[in-house]
């Protein structure tokens, strides 16, 4: 049995937690909301390339200034991870944010409608809050360190699928690495003959967020960044889940692998991949 002074610190934890969770809301929103009003001019959106086939926008950029702008304001001593903005720093011993403004912005600049605000606040290393939203279905997903993960502010729970046969698999390709895509094309017919059907939606945050809340009942990716899969890793933990890297090992490094299911899913998952 936990001690008085254990129950009450955990609690303080949980608060702290929320109050957290409550600050990357509000930037999370934000970015959204801007992404929207930025829907109309899509087609006329200058943008670079970071690498083959990898675009930033000006409104990837303006996202992320606005998340920036909420979370860490002059004179706030926290860590933030931004794909466009800092994508070498290492995580802090305080706060950090690790943010994606615009997951899928190649659907974006097509109009495909997949792609998703993901902030994922981390204290001392350890994710302790995070959102993600649909930003076309309007959809918003959350979860806080032992307080559970939600969906449109109701609890959500990933699903209960046990047989592979019966099973909906979602997966991110590898367009880059010649060597990855080798792997994976190795991996594909594998798990296409043990399912039901694989989805491909072009944003591993939303494909995170779909395993939380029991749309898809696992989810496999490589070479993923920690602003791609940050938020949706407490997601699916929080929804009770499990998510490692390709060996099994619930710490998941820096551009590695990702498998995400429930229990059962994933366990089946990770033996087909290898």
């Amino acid at each position: 049995m936990p001690t008085r002074t254990e129950t009450r610190h955990a609690h303080e934890v949980l608060s702290s937690d929320r109050d957290l969770l409550r600050e990357i809301e509000v930037a999370a929103h934000a970015a959204a909301t801007f992404i929207r009003s930025r829907d109309a001019y899509r087609h006329t959106l200058t943008f670079d390339t970071k690498a083959d086939s990898d675009f930033v926008s000006a409104v990837d950029r303006g996202a992320e200034s606005l998340i920036r702008e909420a979370l860490a304001p002059a004179g706030r001593n926290v860590t933030f991870i931004g794909e466009e903005s800092a994508p070498e720093t290492v995580i802090g011993t305080g706060i950090t944010f690790v943010v994606d403004p615009l997951d899928g912005t190649t659907n974006y600049l097509h109009g495909f409608p997949a792609y998703a605000v993901s902030i994922g606040a981390l204290v001392a290393g350890t994710l302790a809050a995070a959102i993600v939203i649909d930003v076309p279905r309007n959809e918003c997903f959350t979860a806080v360190r032992n307080g559970g993960a939600f969906h449109d502010g109701r609890p959500m729970r990933v699903s209960q699928t046990t047989d592979p046969h019966l099973s909906l698999i979602a997966t991110g390709m590898p367009f880059r690495n010649h060597e990855a895509i080798a792997r994976y094309l190795m991996q594909l017919p594998k798990v296409l003959q043990g399912t039901s059907g694989i989805r491909r939606a072009g944003s591993a945050a939303l494909d995170l967020a779909h395993v939380a809340c029991g749309r898809v009942d696992a989810f496999w990716e490589q070479r993923l960044a920690p602003w791609d899969v940050a938020a949706g890793i407490l997601l699916v933990r929080e929804a009770g889940g499990i998510v490692t890297d390709y060996d099994g090992a619930p710490s998941v490094p820096a551009f590695a692998g990702v498998v995400a299911g429930n229990p059962a899913m994933h366990a089946w998952l990770l033996a087909t991949i290898h």
